[in-house]
């Protein structure tokens, strides 16, 4: 039992005034003793309300607590009583801060039943809350994209169902055996695309053409148009059957697939008609300059690799830590080159020939890289290199852990959201299962009454009772009723 002290109330006794009058509830087993002075301090909640209805009105009584005993008059509710425990300090301290462990969503409906107003939780609880509320709002729309994916509406026409069906085979992997397979046909082709673009770069596997000019296998060559080929086509496809053709267009990922592309057809344009509007060398510069684009395809593998795509996520969301870093480090390449660069101007042989040289001395010193090109001769530009290699790591380390924090916050998330998602749908489905088999036997027991009034209206003597033994007995004592 958890009981306020009386010497607390020592005043409250004896009186008969709602705000000097003693209560008693009882939380699910935990008993309190409130004053109603204290509770008439916000007079529209629950306990208010009962402190101040009459004890002869059972009827008031019933409809705010569960059962009351007017021998003790002890209110009896069937809540939480941790979540009580803290709402019931709105009415001593004036806000309510919620303990660690609780359901957000489940203290707020709390609340609302002893007809407390959110205003009065703690402003680190509501953004806890928030919190809560967006993974619930991210849960749903999870669980409402599966539900679109399974449910198909008759009454939409013929192109349409092959719009959403070719969407679902292109974009959601999960949603059949042949998105599955066509997810990772896509992905074996950004991987060998990439091989082909590597290798051809080796000059032993490169031939001369007529020109005398080393240029990529016929072989490769071949493949890199297969390649390219299946990348067009599924994005023509996706873009035909995407139901946001504009938001699609300009999404990060499919402008990725799209400039992965797009180097191949200027290239096949400028090769046959660069070379009548302007000179062979300057299509030949063109052509390398947008064979290079072509590394942009390997950010492909973002759309088929949850693991980078949380990455991308995690980095968007670290923003703030990622310009505290640079920050550090363009302030120390700033000062730690200027440095380098005045105390290195008494050596004769220096190699710091202005702070603009310098920085890129400050940069691999700071970053810990070292390669050697340039480096301090003097006594003092090697203390401030030191200094330098020093500062440059405390700078990278001391944002880091917040942006593993974000990644682990993020991965945590969706595993999270993923789980309550597929809960949700498993409970669904007992949902329906439960109403199919209730429905099922409502019909069954109104068929078994029909037959058993069939049967007792032809006083058969083989009729045979499909009630239970509970049913029966139940209905023979009405009957032996009916009869005295």
């Amino acid at each position: 039992m958890w009981t306020l002290p009386r010497t607390r109330f020592a005043h409250c006794n004896g009186s008969s005034s709602s705000d000097e009058r003693e209560v008693a509830v009882n939380i699910g087993g935990v008993r309190l003793v409130l004053c109603g002075e204290l509770l008439n301090r916000y007079p529209e909640s629950r306990l208010a309300e009962l402190v101040n209805c009459s004890p002869r009105s059972f009827d008031v009584i019933s409809s705010l607590c569960d059962d009351y005993d007017p021998g003790k008059r002890e209110f009896y509710f069937d809540r939480d009583p941790d979540s009580f425990k803290c709402i019931v300090e709105v009415y001593y301290f004036g806000e309510i801060h919620m303990k660690r462990g609780i359901c957000p969503i489940c203290f707020i409906k709390e609340m609302e039943f002893w007809k407390i107003d959110l205003s009065y939780l703690d402003e680190c609880c509501k953004s806890n809350l928030n919190e809560k509320e967006e993974e619930l709002a991210e849960i749903a729309d999870k669980v409402k994209m599966i539900l679109d994916d399974l449910y198909c509406d008759p009454d939409v026409s013929r192109n349409e169902r092959w719009q959403k069906f070719t969407w679902k085979l292109m974009e959601k992997p999960d949603s059949s055996l042949p998105a599955r397979v066509i997810a990772i046909v896509s992905f074996l082709f950004i991987l060998v695309s990439s091989f082909v673009m590597c290798i051809g770069t080796i000059p032993d596997l490169q031939v001369e053409d007529s020109e005398g000019n080393r240029v990529e296998h016929p072989t490769l060559d071949a493949i890199e148009t297969a390649c390219i080929g299946w990348f067009t086509v599924e994005y023509v496809l996706r873009l035909a059957s995407s139901p946001n053709k504009l938001r699609f267009a300009l999404s990060f990922m499919n402008i990725i697939d799209f400039m992965a592309i797009l180097p191949f057809y200027v290239v096949l344009i400028l090769t046959y008609l660069g070379t009548a509007m302007m000179e062979l060398a300057n299509v030949q510069q063109a052509v390398q300059a947008l064979r290079i684009m072509r590394i942009a395809r390997i950010f492909k593998l973002a759309r088929h690799s949850s693991g980078l795509q949380t990455l991308t996520y995690a980095l968007k969301s670290s923003f703030k830590e990622l310009g505290l870093l640079l920050m550090y480090m363009g302030v120390g390449i700033f000062v730690f080159s200027a440095l380098g660069y005045t105390m290195e101007q008494s050596h004769p042989e220096t190699l710091f020939r202005s702070i603009p040289q310098s920085f890129w001395w400050a940069i691999i010193t700071m970053t810990t890289v070292g390669y050697g090109d340039i480096y301090p001769k003097t006594t003092l530009g090697r203390c401030n290199a030191a200094i330098s290699f020093l500062c440059g790591v405390i700078a990278i380390a001391l944002p880091i852990h917040p942006i593993i924090n974000n990644f682990v916050i993020y991965y945590n998330k969706q595993k999270v959201l993923e789980t309550a998602a597929k809960h949700e749908l498993e409970l669904m489905e007992l949902r329906s299962l439960e109403l199919a088999m209730k429905s099922t036997s409502r019909r069954r027991d109104a068929s078994g009454r029909a037959w058993e009034g069939a049967m007792r209206a032809s006083r058969s003597d083989t009729f045979i009772s499909l009630l239970s033994g509970p049913q029966r007995s139940e209905r023979e004592a009405v009957k032996k009723r009916s009869l005295s």
